[in-house]
């Protein structure tokens, strides 16, 4: 697991600490509190439930967050705001100015997923997707960090073979605040035909892909030093452009070996050599598709964190599985990827290291004591629900010797 997350976010982005008291969540929390009566460090967190199975994956999460931290000498203060559906149900707009102002005032942002059946019918400005694609411009987190590891214990939950599956470890640095997403022109209109058309915009500006391209070649640093940069510069000037900027960029990095790869033959490699790959770059819509096709590689969405961050101000950390709809409230739901965002959370936003470890090792330590949520079932395993899962982690948690200062 450790492998996976080996950049500290910190060598590029400026994290503004505020001063917070953190309140008493449960009994089990509380039973901890004589390491934290006198935190070293102070941080708010905001909460963003969203939809679905968000609320209960980010209860559990925080439950872990606030237990690793504590341990830790590290005291937060959550807020939880809306965003998504059930914004647009309180408020009427997926995302209310006052989501993002509290989001923005604070030092790290965990989101739990948004959209759902009730909100597919809606206009796009009122649509729970538009909410979560103006949070990232609001937040100005422009590289989006997806890690994806065969873990030992789940390799036989990988639609691959198994000779395939073990031992890919991988990250995806997508760019995610421009691009096709964002560009403009877009919209409806009608051709010299009088047809009705729908259009986007594909397009990056140097210092879009300047910057994703750093972010990228830094992390390939800090694991195997191999990067691909995925393009379609055999069509698409965008790519062109693109592939012109990251080869550019690459003087800066003597000791990381460049790649390129087209768009659809890197589709093709992922099921057919993983392993190949140690970091991935590549633009905001390649990256959304690639990096979900990276996640089954694993064997369950369920299992994958992400992290999003900016230049400045706080990062936004979310697992990359969405709402679920047709499981919210059953307790089926698996809380692990979002665990995974609180110790991305931690690592990355907030530069503490020790306490992202004991999350990490205690997810590993309740999936080598057969603990498995419906998605990553085996036989021989102990089949829980999303709460279950989530005291065992917590149990880890508790169980795992001092980290040494």
């Amino acid at each position: 697991m450790a492998a996976c997350l080996q950049l500290n976010a910190r060598s590029f982005r400026s994290i503004l600490p505020t001063t917070s008291s953190v309140p008493k969540h449960s009994a089990r929390l509380g039973r901890i509190s004589c390491s934290a009566a006198s935190p070293s460090k102070r941080y708010t967190i905001t909460l963003l439930p969203g939809d679905g199975i968000g609320p209960e994956v980010i209860s559990v999460a925080k439950n872990v967050l606030n237990l690793a931290a504590s341990l830790e000498g590290i005291e937060f203060s959550f807020q939880e705001m809306p965003v998504g559906g059930a914004a647009l149900d309180l408020t009427g707009v997926p995302l209310p100015e006052e989501t993002l102002s509290v989001a923005k005032q604070s030092d790290a942002v965990l989101l739990g997923a948004i959209g759902g059946y009730k909100w597919d019918k809606n206009e796009k400005h009122l649509k729970p997707e538009t909410g979560l694609l103006q949070l990232r411009q609001g937040l100005k987190v422009f590289a989006n960090l997806r890690p994806a590891t065969v873990l030992p214990q789940l390799v036989d939950s990988s639609t691959l073979k198994k000779e395939v599956a073990e031992g890919v470890d991988l990250m995806v640095v997508r760019e995610l605040t421009g691009g096709i997403y964002f560009g403009k022109p877009r919209g409806f209109s009608t051709n010299e035909d009088g047809e009705e058309i729908g259009f986007n915009t594909e397009v990056y500006a140097s210092y879009e892909i300047d910057r994703i391209a750093r972010i990228a070649f830094e992390t390939a640093r800090k694991r195997q030093g191999k990067l691909c940069s995925v393009d379609k510069a055999n069509v698409l000037e965008a790519s062109m452009f693109w592939r012109k900027r990251i080869t550019t960029i690459a003087s800066e990095y003597p000791d990381v070996e460049l790649s390129h790869m087209y768009v659809d033959n890197a589709a093709m490699q992922l099921v057919r050599n993983p392993k190949q790959f140690d970091t991935i770059v590549t633009n905001n819509i390649f990256g959304d598709i690639l990096s979900d096709e990276a996640s089954m590689i694993t064997g369950s969405i369920g299992m994958l964190p992400s992290a999003s961050l900016g230049e400045l101000g706080p990062g936004l950390f979310e697992p990359i599985h969405g709402s679920a709809p047709d499981i919210a409230g059953q307790d089926k739901a698996n809380p692990l990827a979002t665990i995974l965002s609180a110790a991305m959370l931690l690592k990355y936003g907030l530069g503490q290291e020790n306490a992202a470890k004991r999350i990490e090792a205690a997810v590993l330590d309740t999936l080598n004591r057969g603990f498995r949520t419906g998605d990553i079932y085996s036989s021989g395993t102990k089949l829980v629900g999303c709460k279950e899962i989530g005291e065992e982690v917590l149990k880890s948690v508790d169980s795992q010797v001092p980290t040494p200062a």
